[in-house]
């Protein structure tokens, strides 16, 4: 009788759903650090979950500090059927344990397998891979928000309603402040190594600050519980608003425990769902949460092994190759003139974080429109934020933000001139920039942006309709050389 494997479980991996009894190896490789950018909370987070799920694990587990996840396996002896994973978290992970011989057991923490995407996807083009598509078939088949055959409520999605602009006059939501973790002596622990490391040559992006986020399945449970009394409610409205002094909004601020693996996204469906059945979220918000987890987040999970290792390196539809500024690797908003930027970035080094619209429309929106290498992009988001992982991050930059993969995750180019940001947020107030303006010292880096952006990329859309109208405004723009020549030679935004 051979003795049972050992499973190895990465930090993305730290639920109980993950955990059958048996023995558990958890690796902590401070190496990444020095090899990729990582904001320094972001390190902090996975460093603090790794030690406490070994605390919890206790004589089960153990945690073993090491330069190489290759070589503190086979130190080990964890090779060939000694060693057992759930899944693979990236195609790195992946390459490794079936190099290593172990038992890979299938994937866990989604609620769709690969085998039903693989049917799903079978005699589809890339193109016809629509995620509406993808969210409604997994709808029908597991009941969720279904009456009968129907959807509840009598539609699929609710998008189009979620995008009310915020209160006029309001510096924010008014909601409570979201749910923050009591730091312990594991985070202190943590803090001691991240100095050291950084006195050691390692260079982390943003700064220090207290642990905002959960490392623990308590904490998460007490992440999801506030959510759900506090901002459920308000999600859906004000799903695409911003305000300068709010930004967590009605967000849930769950990526960060899902991408942990401290949550499952059933619990989380199960929750807002039953939130709904009794009469205390309304069906807008709860099918927002929902679409987002069991549509969005497994698509591109699946996306992300159907696609291929080569993807982020083959995808460069719009032939975009400026490098990133200094600024945004430094997170310097302070750099940056115009105020919604400026925000953003300010806020990604304080926090790590930001929401998803103020990532897609800010930040994606003008990388998008001064043709910011689409590789170097991806980098940049995988590291800079707290829930950046290697398979979340490719189909969300590079085909939902980027447009790079020519329409396999996005229909059309997300771009859109200041009038978008002026209309859904209070940034524009105060900002020396005009978002009515596309010319001058005042004209608008996005308004301007957005036409220049237009002008680079006819050739390549043109064929898109749903940039037919776009384009014809531009060829109707009186102005256009002007404009592109303005942004040509922009030196401050």
């Amino acid at each position: 009788m051979t003795d049972a494997p050992t499973r190895w479980l990465t930090a993305e991996q730290l639920g109980p759903h993950f955990d059958d009894g048996g023995r558990i190896v958890l690796i902590e490789n401070h190496e990444v650090f020095r090899r990729r950018p990582t904001h320094r909370l972001k390190a902090h987070l996975y460093l603090s979950a790794l030690r406490h799920r070994a605390r919890e694990l206790g004589d089960r587990g153990e945690l073993v500090v090491s330069g190489s996840y290759r070589a503190a396996l086979e130190e080990r002896g964890l090779v060939g059927g000694a060693l057992e994973v759930v899944g693979a978290t990236s195609w790195a992970q992946r390459r490794l344990v079936e190099g290593l011989g172990a038992s890979i057991l299938p994937d866990r923490g989604f609620v769709t397998e690969r085998e039903e995407f693989a049917r799903w996807a079978e005699g589809k083009t890339p193109q016809q891979l629509l995620m509406d598509r993808f969210y409604r078939q997994v709808r029908t088949r597991t009941g969720i928000l279904m009456e009968g055959s129907e959807p509840a409520g009598g539609q699929f999605s609710y998008d189009h309603d979620n995008r009310e602009r915020p209160p006029k006059g309001a510096l924010s939501l008014g909601l409570p402040e979201p749910w923050a973790p009591v730091e312990d002596d594991i985070d202190a622990s943590v803090r001691e190594t991240l100095d050291a490391l950084e006195a050691d040559g390692v260079r982390f992006l943003g700064r220090d600050a207290p642990r905002a986020f959960p490392v623990t399945r308590d904490e998460a449970l007490a992440s999801l519980d506030e959510f759900l009394e506090s901002r459920l409610g308000d999600f859906g409205p004000y799903e695409d608003a911003s305000l300068a002094g709010d930004d967590t909004m009605a967000h849930s601020r769950l990526s960060v425990a899902l991408n942990l693996g401290l949550l499952h996204p059933l619990e989380i469906v199960s929750r807002v769902v039953a939130e709904h059945d009794a009469g205390r979220a309304p069906l807008p918000s709860v099918e927002g949460i929902v679409r987002q987890l069991i549509g969005w987040r497994d698509w591109v999970w699946h996306l992300y092994w159907h696609l291929g290792e080569d993807y982020v390196e083959r995808s460069n539809h719009l032939q975009a190759t400026t490098p990133l500024p200094e600024e945004w690797w430094q997170l310097d908003g302070g750099a940056v003139q115009a105020r919604c930027l400026s925000h953003v970035l300010e806020g990604v080094g304080r926090t790590g974080y930001a929401h998803h619209i103020q990532r897609l429309m800010i930040l994606g929106n003008f990388a998008l429109q001064r043709g910011y290498d689409p590789a170097e992009l991806t980098a940049w988001f995988q590291g800079a934020f707290v829930d950046g992982t290697p398979w979340v991050m490719p189909a969300n930059v590079v085909g939902m933000s980027q447009f790079a993969d020519g329409g396999i995750v996005a229909t059309k180019p997300y771009a859109s001139g200041g009038a978008y940001i002026d209309r859904m947020s209070d940034f524009c107030g105060g900002c020396r920039f005009d978002p009515k303006k596309r010319l001058g010292e005042s004209a608008c880096p996005f308004t301007a942006g957005y036409w220049a952006f237009l002008d680079r990329v006819e050739p390549v859309i043109r064929g898109n309709h749903r940039m037919a109208q776009p384009l014809a405004g531009l060829r109707r723009l009186a102005d256009r050389e002007e404009v592109v020549a303005q942004e040509r030679a922009r030196t401050a935004y």
